[in-house]
């Protein structure tokens, strides 16, 4: 056996010789840095560096689950952001992708698929400070037509009640369009034949979308559900951090934002690592989980 591996390896050394950039990239800036992980078990200090600072044990995971820092707050809202973002964000991917298909102008498809993806290349600043002037209570667009029809100006993002939609909202408008690509991509893998003898049996349009296309992209589906929901506890920093502020902390405050807030501001590195290994923690074991559910329903997990 060894033998044969060795010889594959002569063989295809130029192919393996074009892997070594990318093998290079992960050794240094994906695991080299996972020894960075042991901050959260100890008393960091800038000066004394990683394996100088003293050892503390559970103590930061003990103080970040502790009532005082409002930790079942923080968790709240980021599984409700999160959430709303897989069911509406998620499954409005795979909507515009069968709707997409349904496009017969070869023309329109392409103009509807460019214009979907545009805001995936925008940064959450530049989308926060478009939000932002839509927004505004003083001169935002949508204020001036509330108001052109007689109601009154609303503060959408010093509103809490409000908020929580401007933000799933703002994520379908810059995400939708780029996660309909891989569903497309699944879709036009999927052999014309079936169609053709669909029909031919009298089934329309409608029918075909839910017997042929959906039943066919399901394991697509199912892996990318599996990476979704290992990601439940990432509400989206960026997004977050660009638009919400102190009237509205008490739904908009998430892990990340807590994390940012003890380790740039307060310097509590430990902390802010601690965090996000509870983070990491989480998502490796819901994972394992959807893994093993999309398995035992027949579905082809990651592994």
């Amino acid at each position: 056996m060894g033998s044969v591996t060795w010889k594959s390896y002569v063989k295809y050394k130029f192919l393996f010789l074009l892997l070594l950039p990318a093998l290079a990239y992960m050794i240094i800036f994906n695991y080299a840095p996972m020894y960075g992980v042991l901050i959260a078990f100890k008393d960091y200090s800038f000066t004394k560096g990683v394996w100088a600072s003293p050892w503390v044990g559970f103590e930061h995971f003990h103080q970040l689950f502790n009532a005082s820092t409002n930790f079942t707050r923080i968790l709240r809202n980021t599984v409700v952001i999160s959430g709303l973002k897989m069911i509406f964000t998620f499954g409005g991917a795979i909507v515009l992708a069968l709707f997409i298909n349904e496009i017969r102008s070869t023309a329109f498809k392409r103009i509807t698929q460019n214009i979907s993806y545009l805001p995936h290349f925008l940064s959450w600043v530049i989308i926060g400070s478009i939000m932002m002037e839509m927004l505004s209570p003083s001169n935002g667009v949508v204020n001036k037509i509330i108001e052109l029809f007689g109601g009154q100006t609303i503060y959408f993002l010093a509103d809490k009640y409000w908020f929580l939609s401007i933000i799933v909202a703002s994520d379908i408008w810059q995400s939708i369009g780029w996660g309909s690509i891989i569903y497309l991509a699944a879709i036009s893998g999927i052999d014309p034949q079936l169609y053709d003898s669909a029909k031919i049996d009298g089934a329309g349009r409608a029918r075909q979308m839910f017997s042929i296309t959906l039943p066919s992209i399901a394991n697509v589906i199912a892996i990318m559900l599996i990476l979704q929901v290992g990601s439940i506890l990432n509400a989206g920093f960026d997004q977050i951090f660009n638009l919400y502020n102190f009237k509205v902390f008490e739904v908009a405050d998430i892990l990340d934002t807590y994390a940012y807030r003890a380790g740039l501001e307060q310097g509590n590195y430990s902390l802010s690592t601690a965090v996000s290994l509870f983070k990491n923690g989480v998502g490796l074991v819901l994972v394992l989980i959807a893994n093993k559910i999309v398995n035992r329903m027949g579905h082809t997990g990651l592994w």
